[in-house]
This record gives structure tokens, C-alpha cells and sequence, in this order.
């Protein structure tokens, strides 16, 4: 039989060991410095759009700003004919009249040209003199176009030719390109370049005084 063992107690074999706990390791998740930056970064550009549309609105409180008026008033048309080796003759004057608003502000018109078409088929530029418009001040300028230019019309352009032949009334697109800049007291701002156009119906002035049509004032769309 087999003998039995004695008791055995924690002071022979030592203090008891203590069971091993596991450690994982945290990977950094890249952050740092970076996201701070990052962070600092877009709080800086919300500030900044901030500050910018308050100084915007101030501004706008402050001058009001209206959209300056272009407007055709009155229009002479006294030769549009084509020759027999498809040559358009034509003589065109206008009234132009630009109406600024504006209590507190200035415009500065360093270039003005003006542009002619029929059908899409360009006529001739006019350049204008520059100058400077007050506050609430109307000015009148008149652009003429006057020449011929070989024009070479499709069959539908030749047909709208004929029918405005017929009814003495021609439709005319007339363009303005500008180079202007704005004044508020002492500050000027940088040059800008709208360009403005509209769609004309313009009576033929058969000479003696009398016209195909009555002509209508007309507004520039932007």
C-alpha cells in the first residue's frame, strides 16, 4: 500500500505565487501635435470668416450699397443695308445713360467699350472716354457705330434680315465691357471687369425725320 504523503504546508515550498496579470500595449493613435495644430488651424479660419462677414455687414450698414443703372434712352439707326458682295453698310447712335445711386460711393470707369452685333455677327468696338462718376450722378455717353463689314449671313440669319427689312425694326445686341474701380471716402478698391449687355429693337430712320418704330428705353442686364 502506498504510503501517504505528508502534509504539506506554504512554508516548504515558499509564499505562494501570485498569479501573472497580462499588460497590453496602447498604440498611439497619431494625434498629438498634429491634431492640435489641425484644430488650432480650423478655429483660426472660423475667427477669421467671422470677422471678415461682421466687417462686411458693418460696411453695408454703414454705405448701402445700389447697383448702378445702365440704360439705352434713345437710339439712331439711319443706314442698315447690305451690297450686292454681302457688305453691311450701317450707321448706328446711341444714348447711354449710367445712373450711380449711391450716396457714399464713387466709380471710376478707367475703361469703356463698347460692342455692336447683329444676328451674332460682330460689327464694330467703341471706346469710350474714361471718367469719373460722383455720388448720385447721371452720366450720358454715346457710343457710334458706324462702317461696313463683310458679313456672310446663313439661310434662317438672311430670312430674320428680310423680316426686319420689311418691318423697318432691327434687333441689335449691344455689350459694354468695363474696367471700374469704387471709391468710399479715401479708399479705392481694385479694378473689376463686368461686362453688360441688351438686346435692342431699333427703328430704321428713313431720313426725312420719320421712323419705322417707336423705340423704347432699355435696360443693360448684368
Amino acid at each position: 500500500m502506498a504510503e501517504k504523503q505528508p502534509h504539506l504546508n506554504g512554508g516548504y515550498y515558499g509564499p505562494a505565487i501570485p498569479p501573472q496579470r497580462s499588460y497590453h500595449r496602447h498604440r498611439s493613435s497619431g494625434c498629438g501635435c498634429g491634431c492640435c495644430l489641425l484644430s488650432f488651424l480650423l478655429k483660426l479660419i472660423v475667427t477669421a470668416a467671422i470677422i471678415i462677414g461682421v466687417a462686411i455687414f458693418v460696411f453695408w450698414l454703414i454705405v448701402r450699397p445700389n447697383r448702378v443703372k445702365f440704360h439705352v434712352t434713345d437710339s439712331n439707326l439711319s443706314q442698315f443695308n447690305f451690297t450686292a458682295n454681302n457688305t453691311l453698310q450701317y450707321n448706328l447712335a446711341l444714348n447711354v445713360t449710367i445712373r450711380n445711386p449711391n450716396k457714399k460711393i464713387g466709380i471710376y470707369y478707367d475703361s469703356i467699350e463698347a460692342r455692336a452685333f447683329y444676328e451674332d455677327h460682330r460689327l464694330n468696338s467703341v471706346f469710350l472716354t474714361p471718367f469719373y462718376q460722383g455720388h448720385k450722378n447721371t452720366t450720358v455717353l454715346n457710343p457710334v457705330f458706324r462702317g461696313q463689314q463683310l458679313v456672310l449671313l446663313t439661310s434662317d440669319e438672311s430670312s430674320q434680315f428680310n423680316e426686319d427689312k420689311t418691318s423697318g425694326v432691327y434687333d441689335i445686341y449691344v455689350k459694354l465691357y468695363l474696367r471700374i474701380r469704387f471709391k468710399v471716402g479715401k479708399f479705392k478698391t481694385g479694378k473689376l471687369k463686368p461686362k453688360i449687355g441688351c438686346d435692342l429693337k431699333v427703328p430704321l430712320n428713313s431720313g426725312d425725320g420719320r421712323l419705322a418704330g417707336v423705340y423704347e428705353t432699355t435696360n443693360f442686364d448684368y
